[in-house]
This record gives C-alpha cells, sequence and structure tokens, in this order.
C-alpha cells in the first residue's frame, strides 16, 4: 500500500454538500478534459460525480475509447490502485491517470508480489524437469492484480481474466494458450497446467466449472478420489506441496482471496434459504458457498440479474455492501426484494478510502495546473502486461471488448 498524506484540514472539515459544490465546480471549469471513473463499490457521495460506472476492466476499456473522444487528459479513477495502473496502461500515453487517495489498495492484488511469484515460477519448473515429464504452465492472472503481475504472466505466455470470461480463459490455456500443445513427441502429449493467481476462489470455481476435481472435492469425497487443482502457498517453502503435488495439479491456485467475498459463508445461504430467497453470489466467494448458491456470477451478471428479476421475488445478493445497497434500492421500485446475503460489514475497506474531501482535494489541484497522485506504469511492464490484457480480450463474452484497440 502506498502512503498518502494528510488532507489540509479545509477538506477534512467541510460539509459533504460544500464539497459536493466544490467537485461540480472543478468539474465545470475543467470541461472535456476530466473523465471521473467510478467504481461499482464506490460510496453514492462519490459516484454521483462520476462520468462513467462500471467494474475495474470495463472502466478501464470505456475510459480507453472515450478519452480520445473526448479530448480528456486527465482520469480520475475513483477505485483502487490496480484499476488505475489498468486504466494508464489502456489509455493513450498523453492521458494521466490519478488515484485521489494513494492508500486505496487491493489486499487481494497485494497478496501476489512479483518476487514471489518469480520464486513461485523456478520452484514449478525445477519440479517439472526433475519430473522429466512433457509439461507446460500457461499463467492466469485474475485482472484484480498489480501491474507487475500482469506484466509477468503476459512475459510467459499467459493471460489476464476477469469473472466473466475466466472459463473461456481456462480452455484457451488448458488447450495451449496461443501456442498450440505438441502431439505425440518423443515423450508424449504435452500436459498443460495452469498457475492461477491471485485469487484462489476464482480459480478453484472456475476448475471445477471446467470438471476437474478440486482438493476441497477430493478431501470430501474420501480416500481413491486425486485432487486436480492444489493451493500455493506463497509463504511456505515450495508453496507447501510436494514435487508430486506441483507435478500432479493440472491447477495450481495462490492462495490469496478477496477479503470482502470470503466473509460470506454456507450459514448465510442455509439462512437466506428459510427465508425463501434466492441466492446470488459473486465467484470470488469460497467453493463452499458458490456450490450451494442459486446462482454466480460477475458483477455485471449480477446487476444483470437482478435487473431482469420478476415483481414479488426476493433475492440474497453476496458481494460487496455499496452495490448491494444499490441495486436493491432500484429493485425495490419494481417490487423485487433485495438483500445481501450476510449481516456483515462485507465492505470494501480500501475502496472506501475514496472520499469526496479526497476527490475535491485532487481536482482542486488539477484546476490550478498540478497533477497529485499520478499511476504511471513503467513502459517495458505495460508493454507485457498489455500482451496478458490483449489474450483476454480477445477472449471475452461475445468478443464484445473488441473495438477497444490497445496501441
Amino acid at each position: 500500500m502506498l502512503w498518502q498524506p494528510s488532507l489540509p484540514e479545509r477538506y477534512l472539515n467541510a460539509t459533504e454538500a460544500d464539497l459536493a459544490r466544490s467537485i461540480a465546480a472543478r468539474r465545470a471549469e475543467l470541461g472535456s478534459k476530466l473523465l471521473i471513473l467510478g467504481h461499482h463499490y464506490q460510496q453514492d457521495d462519490v459516484i454521483q460525480h462520476a462520468d462513467l460506472i462500471g467494474d475495474s476492466l470495463k472502466l478501464s476499456q470505456m475510459a480507453a475509447a472515450e478519452a480520445p473522444k473526448r479530448g480528456a487528459k486527465y482520469i480520475v479513477f475513483c477505485g483502487v490502485h490496480f484499476m488505475a495502473e489498468t486504466a494508464d496502461i489502456l489509455t493513450p500515453d498523453d492521458v494521466e491517470v490519478i488515484l485521489p487517495d494513494l492508500s486505496a489498495g487491493c489486499s487481494m492484488a497485494d497478496m501476489a508480489a512479483y518476487d514471489d511469484t518469480v520464486d513461485a515460477w523456478e520452484s514449478i519448473q525445477s519440479a517439472i524437469r526433475a519430473s522429466g515429464r512433457n509439461q507446460r504452465v500457461v499463467p492466469i492472472t485474475y485482472v484484480n492484480s498489480t501491474a507487475a503481475i500482469k506484466a509477468f504472466v503476459g512475459q510467459h505466455g499467459g493471460a489476464c481474466c476477469t469473472s466473466s470470461n475466466a472459463m473461456r480463459v481456462f480452455e484457451w490455456a488448458l488447450a495451449g494458450g496461443d501456442q498450440p500443445k505438441d502431439r505425440g513427441g518423443r515423450e508424449g502429449d504435452e500436459e498443460i497446467k495452469i498457475l492461477f493467481l491471485p485469487d484462489q476462489h476464482l480459480g478453484r470455481n472456475t476448475a471445477k466449472r471446467h470438471g476437474l476435481t478440486t482438493e476441497i472435492d477430493a478431501a470430501g469425497a474420501g480416500h481413491g478420489v486425486r485432487a486436480e487443482t492444489a493451493l500455493w502457498n506463497p509463504k511456505l517453502d515450495r508453496g507447501g506441496l510436494t514435487p508430486a503435488e506441483i507435478v500432479d495439479a493440472k491447477v495450481l491456485l495462490w492462495a490469496g482471496h478477496c477479503s470482502v467475498h470470503k466473509l460470506f459463508r454456507p450459514e448465510h445461504v442455509a439462512a437466506a434459504r428459510k427465508d425463501r430467497r434466492t441466492v446470488l453470489v459473486h465467484p470470488e466467494c469460497a467453493q463452499e458457498v458458490v456450490d450451494i448458491a442459486d446462482l454466480a456470477g460477475s458483477t455485471e451478471f449480477i446487476i444483470d440479474e437482478i435487473a431482469k428479476a420478476e415483481p414479488g421475488s426476493r433475492w440474497a445478493v453476496g458481494t460487496e455492501v455499496h452495490l448491494v445497497n444499490r441495486i436493491a434500492r432500484r429493485a425495490a421500485e419494481r417490487g423485487v426484494d433485495v438483500r445481501i446475503l450476510s449481516d456483515c460489514q462485507c465492505l470494501c475497506t480500501t475502496m472506501y478510502r475514496i472520499d469526496q474531501a479526497h476527490l475535491s482535494w485532487c481536482l482542486d489541484h488539477l484546476a490550478a495546473g498540478k497533477v497529485v497522485n499520478r499511476i504511471s506504469v513503467h513502459p517495458e511492464a505495460k508493454r507485457l502486461a498489455k500482451l496478458a490484457l490483449e489474450r483476454m480480450l480477445r477472449l471475452a463474452p461475445g468478443k464484445s471488448a473488441q473495438p477497444v484497440a490497445i496501441d
């Protein structure tokens, strides 16, 4: 996490109404030079100022398309650090990306450090060489990762994925990625394995959808059932796995998770069922929750499902509280009853660091001709990260992301 200096007292002491008026005035002053992006998990008083609203990748894609059209020179990303990095990767070099609070990081993204990933890669390759088996690793990183990890994955022939296209990226990877599998060589057909970073739960849930036996399923099935996934813990020597476990696994799952979605538990699903609610969760939830939910899907999937829900229907949604509250208010207007799956504070605390005070502070500086909190990805990391993003965009559902060019 980066350090954010304290704001001057005048921002901290201002009322929310005063801050809103100041932000509106600066937006009018900066005009088309400014584009404000608001992530779905943001607070309502921040979202009200956003020109574009969406999930992390969708916002970056829209910004890449809209910034040149509008002549925008500044993008203020009301999200977290890795999202601002992705926006910097995808937008033209003359567009400056700003994060209102530098301490708005992502604990999941931080769980996959670059040095740990390099060490893991070397350990995995060493185990494969020692086994004598004809294996190749294709890395996949969830888009909720740092630019350094995206660059690592791009450099090693892998791809990013989103929660909506993770299945397609899995299938692409297991088929050999951009390099087709060797067939019938001296050592037999080439075996492909996946290293999935940084969210073990999205990786495990996707592996199960693909038909693989997860280590959780194998443990529940008893003796004789072999797991096809294994959990790589970067804090342990060789990931906490034996060489045989490394080689035998088809998917190695990085021991990372979302601090919000891990809070949803099977007992919450059971309680919602007693309340006669349809349970809809994000695939960042644990497998034990996804397995018993009625539906699981990306943020956009969740929004779409509630938008088309029948009046009188009752739902429990397992994702971040600000998003759930927002869609619940809209749904109530149509007679649809939506509540969050758990009563605990399922809040993205780092996203919560972005507030009107920080937004007002950075816009005041922009209006005065000074850029603060610029997020800039190193050119070589940007080049390699683009490779991973380009592969992901080719595999977007319905190729809907194709019009967005990555120059």
